[in-house]
């Protein structure tokens, strides 16, 4: 202070002291409330004693004057409005001591200077009654100089719970246009409503006719002052943060010669395989001609112990390895020809058995729940976002839930505002027009009066919605521009002028309110309020769209949201909320205004329009599965004449393992139900689809090979259908032991829907296959003697006379005998396939890692829903994201200098505090995905409690806290003006005021000023959790927002970068700190979904070939031969999902893991087969493979599935037509065109040898019958 007192000195030192006003006299014309200072040009006087102390301890309003008691242009009356004028100001500039220290400088040289003459000039006078005059008009000389380091040291400071520059709230306009001369100007204008005569500022550093500009020693921001004060925080100054932040580069594509590197990779190795597999196919070609000798000459030579025209049976020279795979197959074979003989033995034990157990299990479908909640479906209970998700309910409350309207207008008027007082036109857009807005505020108040019933109660907005201040005002949040004329059309229609000018109207308004959103007086001659009517600002970001920049003027699109409580755990409130979204909805549906377009959503819609979705997709579910029925059970029949027709149709059969493979699904759902796991609507929708294909596939296998087998003699037909079990199921247990051993495994996923789906998908599989061994068994027994009978299919009391039938191979069965097969496996043929499908291999490896990862919202909904016009102009015209919260967990010391500088972003705050890396990391949006600064409760606490703030006080007799409003000799300063009290609250100061500032409310004494701070209650309230009795601070939050976000990579990205900042913050503070978005529970799963998928898949692969290894009876090869196929299906999958824009999440995850389990059945049937084919070479082996069991695969799985997939193509839901429609049908053509084409033609070339001990026991087996020729055909 004794500095500046010598810097205000020394510069008049033998100038004439003398003063251009003294006191207050009469009431300002021009600004109600305010008074004019009186005319006075003698010398300065001197304070009494109690205006002394009003100056320098008190308040310290001119800290320089208090030196040496000096006398002084201006008394106690003058003193007291200046520091009323200085309240608003001092709460956002005083963070940085030096910016504040230069205003007041500003304002008491002005008000108190004795050299007030060489700087100031009255021009303007008028008298009053009581004989003085009043001075109505000045002009005040200000050096350039002081003028510019006034603003460079006030430009860059932050309003903390606004979130924009002090600058915006104190300029009349937007901080970027204001500058060092347009601020003065404004503050000096009668135009703010605060000045009661114009000030004229008068900007020169040299002197002007006469006057010496005012040019007082200043401070940097980056300066300490001489009483102590730090410098400003970065936050607040610029130049104190060291160079902008710049983001990384992104890293460049990888390329080879500019073309995408893995595209360059495959070519070259596709290439390259070509060469080397064309070389050795020729090579082997010329060596058999050289030598004229067949490829096969080895397995045909009498004397080599591989050939089957060995003429010594009995000697066989298998290895251990070969002979223990046969004794296994045997006893596998022994162990199902018995049960197969039992089960036709015993057909009504059997199926009442079976029926029982299918009885039991799905008796758990009473307790079944489906669950549609988007967080259980997606998100684990044990995932970090959960985890964060429900500290953050538990300690702030759940996440409000919302009802939006993003409304545009067709018409396409843009007109120019001219403002009275002078500046250049505004062009305001169409949806800004009066009439338009008027239109608007009808809908808004409609929708503020709707009226829902809940269980025979009314249910009004004001029931359910955000109301920060209630009870002491209980009017509901609306986020609305119409907010800044308080939801009044008398007020939208407030103007003031006269018959030829219209000085200010909503214009002005809307202009003043988008850069002051929180002032409670606009300064316009309209004195309106921009606050909102529910206690907090409308920020203008959130309640127009489509502008550019910050000209909210051009915007194109109103925003109006509803914020609504959210009760989690209160069912009776929470069903109260449903019902009135649910009114909302239909009020919306029904809305018609040809001047307005209205995109909305509520809460609710994206679940409700998901159901509605679901029911129309059912009948579609239907149709698919009627049509597979009816072509299973007319497939199955193998008819040998017109006559027999009836007779040897399989309808009823089909029906029958229909009904099989639908209770082992109802089983497995069942099962889970009584263990309290509750099913998704995926379960629902793919399970029965999957069993359908397993199951299906099994039953045409079973009846097929029974059609073709010849009984032998004295065979009876348990005994024919025994053996024939014996011959096919150890195959169908290969394959759904596989299946269900990779579903299991799969169930290891942390991820919920694919969890659940992996554990119901293995126990239907598994049950499946029991009913298929024991029940369908029986069944096929009971129809193998019906139409042994002559008895017709299904009226089975009608009997056909006998008649001579010759028995005839089935169509398909002929055909992939006698021509697909040997076609398939042509010397010619079988290079192009291998060509081909390398190269459909090599093609999709090239694009695996350019699948798009996430899930596009608007595939979840219906083509006809609402809520896709919602997601298209959200991402159209809105310009900000989702709040993003930055948690502080409890622990950290808030009441110590050490835990408030870790944390603030004000003076003295650490470089890397909390707010300070946040803020920082606003700079770089593009990069970072956060869009502003955060609100701290903690930096406008700190400017609330400050001793000069009037508004912390409390009744010196009681203690309790005393409202700003109130006036009452007995209210006292929170904190004494000393320099201890000047410093932050530590300690019990701390915790002895916060709970004031948390309860403390906007109030109506603040409407003179021209902003009103947003004070805790309405800010703050639930951003601070206090330990109970207000004994300390537990979890606080720190918010801002995300930028907007368009699609799934933009969702991934912000939640990818919030948390490596929190990490940060984390770090720097030594305190854990996590950053939590209603939506990061969703978008977690994509952090990790490559490398789920990736281990998903491999396990699943793993267990096929270990399962398939054992099965086979330990052919390593064998299952070498089938995972490699599977491999090459799963990666043509991701090849297809690239051509279709199918992109992976968890729905498309699920589908993946089903293909791996539907290949087995497409590879590990013809495998088996070949493997214990005993032909003579491997085409012959591959040739017997795919025609035994290709027709059956064919029949089963292919055309089943194919009829049915085409239908889905007919839903209305995308997210069908995509991922079930467009996989499903990837899935079936893969394994199809592999497990028929590629596979065969794989075993031929490179497929295990035969083995020499299955050979052995075949032909030892089969001796002396009929069958014995058939080994050597």
């Amino acid at each position: 202070t004794v500095t500046l007192g010598f810097a205000l000195g020394v510069r008049h030192v033998g100038s004439a002291q003398h003063c251009v006003w003294y006191g207050e006299c009469g009431e300002s014309e021009k600004v109600p409330g305010k008074k004019y200072n009186c005319n006075y040009t003698g010398p300065p006087k001197p304070l009494d004693s109690e205006d002394y102390q009003l100056l320098t301890v008190q308040t310290e309003l001119c800290p320089g004057y208090g030196y040496g008691n000096r006398s002084l242009c201006c008394d106690g009356a003058q003193l007291r409005t200046l520091k009323g004028s200085l309240q608003l100001p001092l709460q956002f500039l005083s963070r940085c001591p030096a910016c504040f220290f230069n205003l007041m400088n500003l304002f008491c040289e002005l008000t108190c200077s004795p050299h007030q003459s060489q700087f100031v000039n009255a021009t303007k006078f008028n008298a009053t009654a009581l004989n003085t005059t009043n001075v109505v008009e000045v002009q005040y000389y200000i050096g350039q100089t002081f003028t510019n380091a006034m603003y460079n040291a006030c430009k860059d400071v932050q309003a903390p719970s606004s979130n924009v520059k002090a600058l915006s709230l104190l300029c009349g306009k937007d901080a970027k246009a204001c500058n060092a001369t347009n601020w003065i100007q404004y503050m000096f204008s009668i135009d703010n409503g605060q000045t009661p005569f114009p000030i004229i500022p008068i900007f020169s550093d040299a002197p002007v006719s006469g006057y010496t500009p005012m040019n007082n020693k200043t401070y940097d921001c980056t300066e300490g002052l001489e009483d102590g004060s730090g410098p400003c925080s970065c936050q607040d100054c610029t130049k104190a943060c060291g160079p902008t932040p710049v983001p990384p580069a992104l890293p460049p594509p990888w390329t080879i010669l500019g073309i995408d590197a893995m595209t360059v990779i495959m070519w070259i190795s596709y290439t390259a395989f070509l060469l080397i597999f064309i070389g050795v196919v020729l090579g082997a070609w010329c060596y058999r001609k050289r030598t004229i000798m067949s490829e096969y000459g080895p397995i045909l030579d009498s004397n080599n112990p591989l050939s089957l025209n060995n003429d010594n049976p009995d000697q066989v020279n298998a290895s251990c390895c070969e002979t223990l795979g046969e004794r296994f197959e045997n006893a596998l074979r022994i162990v199902f020809s018995s049960w197969g003989s039992f089960c036709v033995q015993h057909p009504f034990l059997v199926i009442l058995s079976s029926l029982m157990v299918i009885g039991a299990s799905s008796g758990g479908l009473a307790y079944m729940r489906i669950t549609t909640d988007p967080v259980e479906l997606w998100s684990s209970p044990t995932s970090q976002a959960r985890e964060e998700k429900n500290y953050f309910d538990s300690h702030f409350g759940p996440f409000f839930r919302t009802a939006q309207l993003i409304i545009t207008t067709p018409l396409n008027d843009t007109f120019l505002y001219s403002p009275y007082f002078g500046g250049s036109d505004v062009p305001f857009g169409a949806i800004l027009d009066k009439n338009i807005l008027h239109q608007v505020l009808d809908l808004q108040l409609e929708i503020e009066g709707l009226v829902a019933t809940y269980e025979g109660q009314n249910v009004t907005l004001k029931d359910l919605c955000l109301a920060p201040l209630a009870p002491y005002n209980d009017n509901c949040t609306i986020l609305s521009v119409l907010n800044y004329f308080q939801n009044s059309h008398a007020v939208l229609d407030h103007m003031k002028g006269d018959e030829f000018y219209v000085y200010a109207d909503f214009h002005s308004h809307f202009l003043y309110c988008v850069s002051a959103p929180a002032s409670l007086n606009d300064t316009t001659l309209l004195h309106d309020p921009c606050l909102g009517t529910f206690g907090g600002p409308v920020f203008p970001w959130l309640a127009l769209g489509g502008y550019d920049d910050s000209n909210f003027n051009n915007a194109t699109a109103l925003v109006i949201t509803f914020p609504l409580n959210n009760y989690l755990n209160d069912t009776v409130r929470q069903g109260k909320t449903l019902a009135w979204e649910k009114e909302f909805i239909k009020f919306m549906k029904n809305f018609n205004n040809p001047n307005l377009t209205i995109a909305f959503s509520a809460e609710r819609s994206i679940e409700d329009e998901i159901d509605r979705e679901s029911n129309s997709d059912i009948r579609t579910i239907v149709i698919s599965y009627v049509i597979m029925f009816v072509y299973i059970s007319l497939a199955l029949g193998h008819i040998q004449s017109f006559r027999r027709l009836l007779v040897d149709s399989k309808v009823s059969l089909g029906i029958a393992g229909i009904l099989i493979v639908l209770s082992s699904v109802s089983s497995s759902l069942g099962i889970f139900s009584y263990a309290g796991i509750p099913l998704t609507l995926i379960v629902i929708e793919v399970i029965p689809f999957l069993v359908l294909a397993v199951g299906v596939d099994n039953i045409f296998i079973i009846v097929q090979t029974y059609q073709r087998d010849e009984r032998m003699p004295q065979e009876e037909i348990h005994q024919q259908i025994g053996r024939i079990l014996g011959d096919v199921a150890p195959s169908m247990f290969l394959s759904s032991f596989s299946e269900t051993v990779a579903f299991f495994l799969g169930a290891l996923s942390n991820m919920p829907a694919v969890r659940t789906f992996s554990m119901f998908a293995g126990l239907a599989v598994f049950i499946d296959f029991l009913l298929q061994i024991s029940c369908f068994v029986s069944l096929l027994g009971l129809d193998a003697r019906r139409q042994e009978g002559n008895r017709l299919d299904i009226i089975c009391c009608v009997k056909l006379p006998e008649g001579q039938e010759t028995k005839t191979d089935g169509f398909l069965f002929r055909f992939f005998k006698k021509v697909y097969a040997p076609f398939i496996l042509k010397e010619w043929v079988r290079p192009i396939v291998v060509a081909v499908f390398v190269g459909m291999l090599s093609f999709s490896i090239a694009v695996v890692n350019k699948v798009e990862i996430g899930l596009d919202q608007k595939l979840s909904m219906p083509d006809d829903s609402y809520v896709l016009d919602y997601f298209k102009n959200m991402s159209k015209y809105l310009h900000t994201g989702a709040p993003v919260y930055f948690v502080v967990e409890e622990g950290l010391n808030y009441s110590s200098p050490e835990g408030q500088n870790v944390v603030c972003g004000g003076v003295g705050c650490n470089n890397d505090s909390l707010v300070q890396q946040v803020y920082t990391a606003s700079l770089i949006s593009n990069y970072t995905s956060i869009a502003y600064t955060p609100s701290s409760w903690l930096d406008d606490y700190f400017d609330w409690v400050k001793p000069q703030s009037t508004c912390c006080r409390y009744y010196n007799t009681t203690g309790a806290f005393c409202n700003a409003s109130v006036v009452n000799p007995s209210c006292v300063s929170c904190r004494p003006m000393t320099p201890s009290g000047k410093q932050r609250p530590e300690g019990e100061d701390f915790m002895r005021f916060l709970p004031m500032f948390l309860s403390d409310n906007p109030n109506v004494k603040l409407a003179n000023h021209p902003v009103s701070v947003l004070l805790g209650h309405a800010a703050y309230a639930t951003a601070v959790d206090l330990y109970p009795n207000n004994t300390g601070v537990g979890a606080t939050y720190f918010m801002t927002y995300h930028t907007i976000l368009k699609d799934s990579p933009d969702f991934i990205d912000a939640l990818k970068m919030a948390r490596v900042l929190a990490k940060n913050i984390s770090q720097s503070i030594d305190h854990k700190v996590f950053a939590y978005s209603v939506f990061y529970v969703f978008y977690e799963q994509y952090l990790t979904i490559a490398y789920d998928t990736a281990l998903n898949l491999s396990v699943s692969l793993a267990s096929i070939f270990v399962v398939t290894t054992v099965l086979l009876g330990f052919e390593l090869w064998s299952a070498v031969i089938v995972s490699i196929t599977i491999a090459m299906i799963l990666v043509n999958m991701f090849g297809v999902m690239w051509l279709w824009d199918i992109s992976l999440n968890a729905v498309s995850l699920v589908n993946l893991v089903m293909s791996c389990g539907i290949s087995v059945e497409f590879c590990s049937h013809i495998v088996r087969a070949f493997s214990i084919s005993v032909k003579k070479n491997r085409v012959e082996r591959a040739e017997e493979a795919l025609a035994h069991m290709g027709s059956s695969v064919f029949s089963g799985i292919t055309l089943t599935k194919f009829g049915g997939i085409l239908i889905l193509a007919l839903s209305k839901s995308q997210i069908f037509q995509v991922f079930y429609f467009r996989m499903y049908l990837a899935i079936v053509l893969l394994g199809a065109t592999h497990g028929l084409i590629f596979l065969p033609v794989l075993l031929s070339y490179i497929g295990p040898s035969v083995n020499k001990a299955k050979v052995f026991a075949a032909n030892s087996r089969y001796a002396g019958t009929e069958r014995e020729h058939l080994l050597n055909y």
